[in-house]
């Protein structure tokens, strides 16, 4: 690491480095190529302190008709630009994020409460999925050739792709948006969660030189701003990850222009563990599933269900684990899970836990809400909940995850697919191709054998039930965001 980098790395080591940073180089909207600022500004605030950390410009409607009209704009010549065009104009964004991975990762660790290792991480596989999406195909396919001709599928462009991407992950939720639309020849215009907008504003500013002027627009604002892009006349398609109650408004109030929509919503994702599993192997993968994040991943594992002849092992094992954890500030060293992000969510951790001890629920390790300034919950592991609990049918988000114990393998795919829910879920076992067979019967998107939240952009990712609809990765995630045409071409020399 060269000194410059060091000296950066040093001042993004800590909250007060990176207010600092923040206070000399305000964020700024990148808007048709131009960074502005807005006349009214929010607070942003750090979970782990309950305090702001630093304000973010709160972008007008006018500001937004700005922008679409400049994506409108620039949207046709960036799709007739040659593909390899499109995709090393990603490639200088990815460079870019790695440049620059130590203040990203200290705004995100400072706004959003993940450690600061973990922030990191999120950046660079940012990077590392943008140059993943980019390297699939975006060929015609051919359906049918015959003598007395073809039939190709070719995909155009839709035009202007609305983001809204949520706080758990800023970054490397924004970054595939970005990437989808921008690679199919879309331009876009990307809103991040008020709760963390930061780190995506500050991403809008290394991206300002990167590409033509509109192809790129990143805007701050609260829920009005949402709701005026779903709404925009000039935005053909929203791509929202997020609340299912947030997705059925995004929803309803994109149905006036017929948007096309991707919604990637809530998850509860169910992880059934079969009598013969390796324990030893599968424990810390189980609990990395089930808390990374502090629980705050769509995907993470919602509910256990465990094979009553290993039940008491599996818990005592994930207690162990969870009371190893250390909780605090994501700038401290040896902190495994920061707090939950906000105060809103925070409360609604807390009331699936006081719903949980009147419901009789067992708790083996954790329980507890920290008296401290910040959002924080203690890594929690309960058992003796029946179905209709609030913490087994509610998704918590947040460091807090139910055991269930099953006797039979039918009766566990039923009560994991009873719910409103289905994003994803796994099945784990020795016997890797009977447990296969199992996750296929599972009523969700995506499903793993041995492993959860393990994704390869080349796959599909998305959500059944209210877990949302549309996919984003693979070429069926890119398809999304293109309109299908289909191409009949007669052989030549017929009439």
């Amino acid at each position: 690491m060269s000194a410059v980098m060091k000296q950066a790395a040093a001042a993004f080591s800590s909250a007060q480095g990176t207010m600092e940073s923040l206070r000399a180089a305000p964020v700024r909207h990148l808007v048709a190529g131009r960074l502005e600022d807005s006349p009214r500004k929010f607070p942003v605030i750090n979970p782990a302190t309950g305090e702001s950390c630093g304000m973010c410009p709160e972008a007008t409607k006018e500001q937004l008709d700005r922008a679409v009209a400049a994506a409108a704009q620039a949207q046709p010549m960036w799709a007739a630009a040659p593909v390899e065009k499109r995709r090393e104009r990603l490639a200088v964004l990815a460079a870019l994020l790695r440049e620059n991975e130590s203040e990203l990762a200290a705004l995100i660790t400072m706004e959003q409460g993940k450690p600061l290792p973990r922030a990191l991480d999120e950046v660079r596989r940012a990077a590392m999925q943008l140059e993943r999406v980019t390297a699939l195909s975006l060929e015609p396919k051919l359906l049918r050739d015959a003598p007395d001709g073809r039939i190709e599928l070719r995909r155009r462009p839709l035009g202007v792709v609305g983001a809204i991407t949520p706080w758990n992950m800023p970054i490397v939720l924004a970054v595939p948006k970005i990437t989808h639309a921008l690679y199919t020849g879309n331009t876009i215009v990307l809103k991040p969660s008020p709760y963390t907008p930061l780190s995506t504003l500050r991403l809008a500013e290394y991206a300002q030189e990167v590409f033509p002027a509109g192809v790129l627009n990143i805007l701050a604002g609260g829920d009005d701003f949402g709701r005026w892009m779903s709404e925009h006349p000039g935005i053909a398609k929203i791509s929202f990850t997020g609340s299912i109650a947030t997705g059925k408004k995004v929803m309803a109030s994109s149905a006036g222009g017929l948007k096309r929509l991707t919604l990637e919503l809530g998850g509860n994702d169910a992880a059934l563990v079969l009598p013969d599993v390796d324990l030893a192997n599968a424990l810390p993968k189980i609990f990395a599933a089930a808390f990374a994040n502090s629980g705050q991943v769509c995907m993470a594992i919602k509910r256990l269900y465990v094979h009553e002849s290993i039940h008491d092992a599996v818990v005592d094992g994930l207690a162990a684990l969870a009371r190893g954890a250390r909780i605090g500030d994501g700038f401290e060293p040896g902190v495994t899970l920061g707090p939950v992000q906000n105060r809103a969510q925070h409360e609604i951790v807390k009331r699936i836990l006081a719903d949980t001890r009147q419901r009789g629920g067992r708790f083996v390790a954790g329980g507890n809400v920290p008296d401290a300034a910040g959002y924080f919950v203690e890594p929690t592991v309960v058992t003796g909940l029946a179905e209709d609990a609030a913490l087994v049918q509610e998704e918590p988000f947040g460091p807090v995850l139910p055991v269930l114990s099953f006797r039979d393998v039918d009766e566990a795919v039923q009560r994991a697919n009873a719910t409103r829910f289905g994003l994803g879920g796994s099945v784990w076992s020795r016997d890797v191709e009977a447990a296969a067979g199992i996750a296929a019967r599972l009523e969700s998107g995506v499903a793993w054998v041995n492993s959860h939240m393990a994704l390869d952009v080349c796959a599909p990712f998305g959500g059944a039930k209210e877990s949302g609809f549309g996919r984003e990765y693979g070429e069926e995630g890119l398809g999304e965001y293109t309109e299908s045409v289909a191409l009949y071409v007669p052989a030549a020399g017929t009439a």
